[in-house]
């Protein structure tokens, strides 16, 4: 029963989740716009609020990587020598999600000409 009631709590927090996905669409479509007013009239109050939205975006990211990459270390702690490889698998693969989410706020934060593009799922 303890399982279930885990599981439904990891449900309910990945719902709210997808709501945070859905605003960081919004930011980006917003950020997007102001890349573009950039490009066409060289505003350079475009260019650092585009660069500010990007921020703002990685950081929420790199949070909600942060937390499955934390959820996928306590699986694999609760994890017995005789269970599957799935679970390996899946926090070595959030651990690189977590990575390349830093990586990319990294970038965010230190390009000022945003001539490099980066790209998320």
């Amino acid at each position: 029963m303890n399982n279930k009631l885990d599981k439904l709590k990891d449900i309910k927090n990945e719902n709210n989740i997808w709501f945070i996905y859905i605003g960081i669409i919004v930011l980006s479509w917003y950020a997007n716009s102001k890349e573009k007013d950039f490009i066409l009239h060289d505003s350079e109050i475009s260019r650092k609020e585009y660069q500010n939205i990007m921020i703002v975006i990685f950081s929420v990211l790199v949070i909600v990587y942060y937390y499955f990459a934390k959820d996928s270390l306590e699986d694999f702690n609760k994890l017995k020598e005789t269970d599957t490889t799935k679970t390996y698998i899946s926090l070595i693969g959030s651990i690189l999600i977590l990575i390349s989410g830093i990586i990319f706020l990294g970038i965010a934060i230190t390009d000022d000409e945003i001539d490099t593009e980066i790209a998320f799922n």
